[in-house]
């Protein structure tokens, strides 16, 4: 049986050789336009691939449910510039305890820190950048600019790391990074608007 979003789907699971095979056409069906997957259940337990392809090595024959679940793209897109305020304040808050840390002398501990913020910024700029280019039309001036200050700032702290002045690192991440923070908040809570007014036309 295969259902999708509460419907059963007329398609059998036995005409498709495995998982992988069954989801792309699923996937790729007019009904699913637009459409994010969010969870897919297989036999009423949680499917997600550990490896790349995973999928296509469940075969049909051990299959009995496929459960599909998902939410219009445009909703998606709403949930995740919902939670762009968060992200902000978490690496607002990350930046200032990896300072803390590396004025405490507790350096180890601080890169530890710094690389895990790091990653979570690069992921925010990726994140926020696709939906501004898929949504809204591509980048207006202040993004760019705001764009441009952040990345130049992460070269910055890039440069400093490999010649460990680890207080001029705690400076940066306190008094020009965190102020950076606030402004991309901001940012996102307009961004977020634009959607909601995008959408609603």
């Amino acid at each position: 049986m295969i259902i999708v979003d509460g419907q059963k789907s007329d398609k059998s699971i036995a005409t498709f050789a495995n998982l992988e095979e069954l989801l792309t056409t699923l996937m790729n069906d007019s009904s699913m336009r637009n459409r994010i997957v969010t969870d897919v259940f297989v036999n009423n337990e949680i499917f997600s691939e550990i490896y790349p392809h995973q999928a296509e090595d469940l075969a049909s024959d051990s299959i009995e449910k496929v459960e599909i679940r998902s939410v219009p793209a445009t909703q998606m897109a709403l949930d995740i510039a919902g939670e762009m305020t968060k992200v902000t304040s978490m690496m607002e808050s990350g930046g200032k305890n990896v300072a803390r840390l590396f004025r405490e002398g507790k350096e180890s501990d601080a890169l530890e820190l710094l690389q895990d913020l790091l990653d979570v910024v690069r992921d925010f700029l990726a994140m926020v950048g696709d939906l501004r280019e898929r949504y809204l039309g591509g980048s207006n001036e202040e993004f760019q600019t705001k764009t441009v200050e952040l990345s130049d700032l992460l070269s910055e702290m890039s440069d400093i790391l490999e010649s460990e002045d680890w207080i001029l690192l705690a400076d940066l991440l306190e008094y020009e990074f965190a102020p950076q923070c606030e402004d991309w908040q901001k940012i996102s809570v307009d961004m977020r608007k634009e959607l909601v007014e995008r959408f609603a036309q």
